[in-house]
């Protein structure tokens, strides 16, 4: 009876054991969290020190960086894409509750040296991969030089390269692979569009063609400007207008330009074709407000108003329907490239110095 009372005791206490481990493998796995976490490092960060991740106005948390670079910080989220910002740096996050998402990044090299860590890992570096892909094949040199086949050839690298990562990473759902499929067809077929319009433009003025001309353009420094009084010097266009967002955009790196190659045998001549848009089709309230932008931001080069906006003669022979429009002449007024690199594009400090400049 004791021995039998022994056994029982034994077995008994094996039971308790084994439920107590049970129990405490329950409790160290607990509920799912109901945020996630998110971590990681910004090598040479900015003075801000700050990650912002946000979804349009629905969410925004600002994460500060550690002296190091370093960030870690919860967020309660809706599963979903997020975007982060780090000064001028824009990025794409897969964030959902319960998992951990982490990166790291080189905030001089943002999108070639961002590497995603941890939960999701997959989803977000096939997204910033399949994204960051387009710069290797749509080329600066492509965009202001390329032909047809060119583009063709492009095209055909760049589809194969975004197979290729589609292999990387077989682990993403169908779904939002699919959806990254009609995003890099979008991508195609806006390149395609917007290339044949400068492929049309450099077939239509060939280099060395002789360019349009204008008469008597009103000059902001006073009288008035024939493209013939130029003859002897390069002269670069930038054609614009004061409610023209991306014109305007261009105007520091201008600046920047002008005074790179100030003394040199080009003129910097900016043509404005305000004629009443932005200012309730009132011409005289364009003209001042052209006045007013060119004195306020202090441009320099020459400025000039067009005679007719975009009904202008000079505007209608260079086939301008969209600014901002760029154009180089050489010193016997032919063209040297009618639809030139924009003032924020290395290839045109390339062009100026492969003219001797």
């Amino acid at each position: 009876m004791v021995i039998f009372a022994i056994e029982k005791k034994t077995k008994f206490m094996k039971r308790l054991l084994v439920l107590c481990l049970a129990t405490t493998i329950l409790a160290c796995k607990g509920e799912p969290k109901d945020y996630a976490t998110i971590s990681g490092k910004i090598e040479n960060p900015d003075n801000s020190k700050t990650l912002k991740v946000f979804k349009g106005s629905e969410y925004e948390k600002i994460i500060k960086l550690n002296d190091d670079g370093t960030f870690k910080d919860t967020l309660k989220v809706v599963e979903g894409d997020y975007t982060f910002l780090h000064g001028k740096e824009y990025g794409s996050i897969y964030l959902k509750n319960d998992k951990t998402s982490a990166f790291e990044v080189d905030n001089d090299s943002f999108l070639e040296s961002i590497v995603f860590k941890g939960d999701n890992s997959d989803i977000n570096n096939f997204s910033v991969r399949s994204f960051s892909i387009s710069k290797d094949y749509f080329t600066e040199d492509l965009i202001n030089y390329g032909t047809k086949e060119d583009l063709e050839k492009a095209i055909e690298d760049y589809k194969s390269a975004y197979n290729d990562i589609k292999i990387k990473y077989p682990k993403v759902d169908s779904t939002r692979v699919a959806l990254m499929d009609r995003n890099i067809e979008g991508s195609i077929v806006q390149l395609n569009r917007f290339m044949a319009s400068k492929i049309a433009t450099r077939a239509a003025f060939p280099k060395g063609s002789p360019s349009p001309t204008f008469e008597n353009y009103e000059n902001f420094a006073g009288g008035d400007l024939s493209l013939s009084d130029l003859k002897g010097k390069y002269v670069y266009f930038d054609i614009w207008a004061t409610w023209c967002g991306p014109c305007i955009k261009e105007i520091p790196s201008l600046k920047k330009v002008e005074k790179q190659f100030e003394g040199k045998n080009i003129a910097f001549v900016s043509i404005s074709v305000d004629n009443g848009r932005g200012y309730k089709n009132d011409a005289a309230a364009a003209y001042q407000g052209w006045k007013k932008m060119v004195a306020d931001e202090e441009l320099g080069g020459i400025q000039l108003m067009a005679d007719n906006g975009f009904a202008s003669d000079f505007i209608k022979s260079y086939k301008i329907n969209s600014i901002p429009r760029f154009i180089l002449v050489d010193p016997n007024g032919n063209i040297v490239d009618a639809d030139a690199p924009r003032p924020s594009s290395p290839q045109l400090i390339k062009l100026f110095e492969k003219l001797g400049l």
